[in-house]
């Protein structure tokens, strides 16, 4: 169980809080979507449980555990938005042995199958891959960090129709396996997979239903 109570941050530099005492339940095996405009704060939230960033009052609890962002980063893995801009190895082998020299071919092709690119090269370039497989190859890339909470940062941004609903059955899947919490401006695509929600605005929580959700994303675009 993922547990945050009353978490927030204020830097100096800014002269609101970015996140003001957010409190969330996320239980094993299930898919949290955090759902806000640009500037809610939704990235920042992610950057805090993903140990880049220290929170500057609250907690963050994992089952009866109080967090520190060296146990954060050991914790959870997490896909940037856009991910491709931070590929760094010249073909998808290299970059899945970043940091991972020791890795075995074979635990290699494990983490590629699944995400559903059983069939693809170790040789091929990763920034020559379609948008689709490139998010995938940013799950595998933390997928063999064997984390224990998936976090992404708008994960169909850029898709087409094809490659959103590809990447949303994926997600659907994951989920069977390990803990996963989306940020996110565009939910329409992720609501029918969500087991909770939350909305952000100005830096605050509030949970939600996404069946309702769903209904009403239904509803305006009929």
């Amino acid at each position: 169980m993922l547990y945050l109570k009353n978490l927030s941050y204020h830097p100096p530099a800014t002269p609101t809080p970015i996140l003001k005492a957010l409190n969330l339940e996320l239980a094993p095996q299930q898919l949290g979507l955090v759902i806000g405009p640009s500037g809610s704060g939704k990235s920042t939230l992610l950057e805090i449980l993903a140990g880049l960033a220290e929170p500057t009052g609250g907690n963050i609890f994992w089952r009866d555990q109080d967090l520190i962002s060296d146990d954060l980063q050991q914790l959870g893995g997490l896909v940037f938005q856009f991910p491709e801009r931070h590929f760094c190895g010249s073909t998808v082998l290299e970059e899945l042995r970043l940091g991972h020299p020791e890795l075995s071919t074979e635990k290699v092709y494990e983490a590629l199958q699944e995400v559903g690119l059983a069939n693809l090269s170790l040789n091929a370039i990763p920034h020559a891959l379609s948008g689709g497989q490139q998010r995938r190859l940013a799950l595998a890339v933390q997928l063999i960090r064997q984390p224990t909470m998936l976090m992404l940062d708008e994960p169909t941004a850029g898709l087409d129709w094809s490659m959103r609903r590809q990447l949303v059955n994926l997600l659907a899947k994951l989920k069977t396996h390990w803990t996963l919490l989306i940020v996110t401006h565009d939910a329409g695509d992720l609501l029918p997979i969500a087991d909770r929600c939350w909305t952000i605005k100005q830096g605050e929580l509030e949970a939600v239903d996404p069946t309702s959700l769903a209904k009403k994303t239904t509803v305006v675009s009929c």
